[in-house]
Order: structure tokens, then C-alpha cells, then sequence
């Protein structure tokens, strides 16, 4: 699927695009028996019809995602979810997958790609604090079952930090420390975060994903950008 285009997807129809490998969950009626006897292996005529689309969107729910200097975190995630299943035309469908707890992530996602059809335009809101290496392979089979956006949520003190002095942090998931904030300390936080954003960038890409980052003033505007349409994002009112 393009990245541009969270509207079409190759599936059931009438006009022929290519001949592939079958793969699990393919339409048995569409194997080529002739091309099969050739290749030595199944293979799949792929056609290109329109059809209904299913929007989905996952928005996490975590304390570290309410959040913000001005408003929640949350609150921007909401916005572009709005946006999302603003697009949808008659006909289409739309699906909110809860992120209740005590699911996480990860386990939202399974559900995700348990209970969506294939191709659906997946897009998922978050800051992803839950993710670890051993998700990688779900994450990229998630993405080779749906059309996967992320919007991955930009730290509300990206740039700059307002601690100075002997403070007392409280982390957004939970748990207290206090600890000396000075010049070195606010430099070595921009360049962690600055750092930790540019590795889920280039870590979602390569799993399959389209990323954009969501910015807490404008939701809407957010997920505009990570589809290359360019919307200033909102100043604080």
C-alpha cells in the first residue's frame, strides 16, 4: 500500500495486478492452479478492487500519556483519532480497539491483529515507553496484516526542561527520586529524548510502519504530517 493512500488495498475483484507466492489467509478460490504447476509452489493471483475500508485505531490510555505542558498528551491522541475516522466514506468501518487495563501494548496489539481484517488501516497513538525488542516481530507482523500508522508522542519537555535546582521527580508510570537538575543534567535530557524519538523513528520504519510524531498542540494536524500533508501545527491558545 502506498504511503500516501490509507484508502485502497489489493484484495478480491476483477482486475488482475500480479501473480504471487500464497501466503496464510489468502482467498483459496484465487490460486492459479497453472502457475502453481510451473512455479513448483502455490501461487496467488492478486486483484485489485474497491472495497469498503476498515479504519481502526488503537490510543493508548497509560498515565505517562496524560501528561503535558499545556494539556494531556492524551488529549492530542484523541484528536487524531477523530481525525482518522474523519476520513472514513460511506461505507466504511470503523473500530476502536480498547486499551483497558491490565492489557498493555502488546497485548492490545495481538488483539489487533487477532480481530481485524486484513488490510485495514491501522493507526495507533502513543509513546511507547512499554515497547522492548521482543516485541519487534509482532510489531512487523501487525504491519504485513494491516496498513500500520504511529503516531509516536513527543515528550512534553522535548524542548527544554523546567527543573533546576534539587527536585523531586515523579515518573509518569509510577515511583519518586530526587536528584540535582542543572545545565549538564537539562543538556543530557534534550539529547535522550531527541536520541530516544529518532530510534523509534527509524525502528517503526524498518518494522513496516508509517511514523509521524504526535505533537501535543495539535492532534489533527499531527497525523496531516505524517501522511506528507502539511498542516501547521496549532500554537498554544
Amino acid at each position: 500500500m502506498g504511503v500516501g493512500s490509507p484508502t485502497s488495498y489489493r484484495g478480491d475483484g476483477y482486475e488482475f495486478v500480479e501473480l504471487r507466492a500464497y501466503v496464510p489467509g489468502d482467498d483459496v478460490r484465487r490460486i492459479d492452479w497453472a502457475a502453481t504447476a510451473r512455479a513448483g509452489e502455490l501461487q496467488t493471483r492478486v486483484v485489485l478492487e474497491d472495497v469498503a475500508l476498515t479504519l481502526a485505531s488503537i490510543v493508548d490510555d497509560t498515565p505517562s500519556m496524560r501528561v503535558g505542558r499545556y494539556r494531556p498528551l492524551l488529549a492530542s491522541a484523541e484528536e487524531a483519532a477523530r481525525a482518522w475516522f474523519g476520513a472514513a466514506l460511506s461505507g466504511d468501518r470503523c473500530v476502536r480497539v480498547p486499551f483497558e487495563p491490565p492489557f498493555v501494548m502488546r497485548d492490545v496489539l495481538r488483539i489487533a491483529r487477532a480481530s481485524l481484517r486484513r488490510g485495514t488501516a491501522l493507526l495507533v497513538a502513543s509513546d511507547w515507553y512499554e515497547l522492548s525488542d521482543g516485541d519487534h516481530d509482532l510489531l512487523a507482523n501487525v504491519a504485513r496484516w494491516c496498513d500500520c500508522t504511529t503516531l509516536v508522542a513527543r515528550d512534553p519537555w522535548f524542548d527544554d526542561l523546567p527543573l533546576r535546582g534539587i527536585v523531586r521527580m515523579r515518573g509518569a508510570e509510577g515511583g519518586s527520586v530526587r536528584a540535582f537538575v542543572g545545565r549538564r543534567e537539562r543538556a543530557a535530557f534534550a539529547a535522550a529524548v531527541r536520541e530516544r524519538e529518532a530510534r523509534l523513528r527509524v525502528t517503526f520504519e524498518r518494522l513496516g510502519w508509517r511514523v509521524g510524531i504526535l505533537h501535543e498542540a495539535d492532534g489533527a494536524a499531527s497525523l496531516a504530517d505524517a501522511f506528507g500533508v502539511p498542516l501547521r501545527v496549532a500554537a498554544r491558545r
